[in-house]
């Protein structure tokens, strides 16, 4: 369990927070480069308790401004794209993607009070089907040059959902890898009112974990026991300051993969969480296929299932997500159909708003949760006292991340786990 103080360190994100300087020394994806349509509408946004508006001006150059006009207040994001920025429809004051003022229609010709207003900007860039931001002080770092976003298009699937809670929830339970047995378990046929007996599943649900701090965050090592010569053994990664990329198959024994064979290697997936406010955030994800296109018909369906307008999903808490126990008994173990993005989505938003780490009770399988809380605090500390914030990089030559390396495979009862990751694994 947390204390009081250490659960607002790591869950209030706003400016000016502990939480939120640390966040801000880092790109952060805050949206999708689908949302910024051919038309050239502006897009209204909420990062980390700050209201902006993101746009393309007449020469494809990205802004991030304030949401409102510094004149009057008025919301930018209904504004034209004219004459080399972003013009509010107000009273016409006109803002370039840096925030400089270039034009006030109101003011006369020998005024110059346009050069004295500035609007509040932020860099950004854009790589992989992401629109990213930096919003923290000085010069930006490298943005890590991780191998999902140097793809081509069509080995990428991108997408984004909305959540109502606070991003920690997301977070942690992408680092969790207890919950693939039990939250996700697809039922093998009709299964007694009475209960689910988990030794009858052909599934281990109490994995060995180990976890091993890195310069990027921690590599988790996760293993089943398959047979008595054999363990099913996953790596996933925690990347500061939210992000996790983990295998994207199923285990062997749902996906009859033979014996011996690595199910996951080349295929994977990366969910990044960033905060829209303390209470709701919003969930990145990519599905990577390094070496072949990605069967985006086929898979699509699947990953965007029960998602209405927005990028949310129709079940959610207002509905109960819509629960069929029913289904409870015929197909799945939690109810809500097959969609696992949904089914995350509803095991954080159960925990409340923001939850209440200070009555929990963590136990072996939390392994992963404790260090990266460690971790966290102890960057939010670092960057308090004038530090740099661990994986923020700043020397092109050093913007490698081979050793980011996502595994799945079966695997001898002897093997090493500790060098699993440096043979045929994928870079993250």
């Amino acid at each position: 369990m947390l204390s009081q103080e250490d659960n607002d360190l790591l869950t209030q994100t706003g400016p000016g927070t502990p939480a939120g300087n640390l966040l801000r020394r880092y790109w952060q994806p805050v949206a999708l480069s689908e949302e910024l349509t051919e038309d050239g509408t502006p897009l209204a946004l909420r990062v980390m308790g700050e209201d902006l508006t993101l746009f393309r001006d007449e020469f494809e150059r990205l802004g991030l401004l304030g949401l409102r006009c510094p004149h009057r207040g008025t919301d930018l994001s209904y504004g034209r794209i004219e004459d080399g920025g972003l013009r509010c429809v107000y009273h016409g004051w006109l803002f370039d993607v840096h925030g400089n003022c270039l034009d006030q229609p109101g003011e006369p010709e020998w005024s110059k009070f346009a050069g004295k207003v500035r609007q509040r900007s932020y860099p950004c860039t854009e790589r992989g089907g992401l629109i990213f931001a930096y919003m923290g002080p000085g010069e930006p770092p490298e943005l890590p040059d991780y191998e999902c976003l140097g793809l081509p298009e069509e080995n990428v699937l991108v997408t984004k959902f909305y959540h109502e809670c606070n991003y920690l929830h997301g977070h942690e339970g992408n680092i969790d890898p207890q919950h693939l047995a039990t939250l996700h378990y697809v039922l093998p046929g009709e299964v007694a009112d009475a209960g689910v007996r988990w030794d009858a599943k052909g599934i281990d649900v109490a994995p060995r974990i180990e976890v091993e701090e890195t310069d990027y965050g921690i590599r988790i090592y996760s293993g089943r026991d398959l047979d008595d010569e054999h363990d099913y053994v996953r790596i996933t990664n925690y990347v500061y300051p939210a992000a996790v990329a983990f295998p994207a198959l199923r285990p062997p024994d749902i996906t009859g993969a033979p014996i011996g064979t690595a199910v996951g290697a080349g295929f994977y997936g990366v969910n990044w969480q960033v905060p829209i406010d303390d209470t709701h955030h919003w969930k990145y994800m990519l599905l990577v296929s390094p070496d072949a296109p990605l069967a985006k018909e086929r898979i699509g369906p699947v990953i965007l299932a029960d998602m209405g307008p927005g990028y949310a999903h129709v079940r959610d808490r207002s509905n109960r997500y819509l629960q069929d126990r029913a289904e409870m008994r015929r197909t799945t173990f939690l109810g809500m159909g097959a969609s696992f993005a949904l089914q995350d989505k509803f095991a954080v938003e159960a925990q409340g708003d923001i939850q209440d780490r200070t009555v929990e009770h963590l136990g072996y399988a939390d392994k992963p949760v404790a260090l990266s809380r460690r971790l966290l605090l102890r960057a939010i500390r670092e960057v308090a006292e004038g530090g740099e914030a661990p994986h923020v990089l700043r020397d092109p030559a050093q913007n490698r991340m081979e050793h980011l390396r996502i595994y799945e495979a079966v695997v001898p009862k002897t093997e090493e786990w500790s060098s699993i990751w440096q043979k045929d694994a994928a870079p993250g």
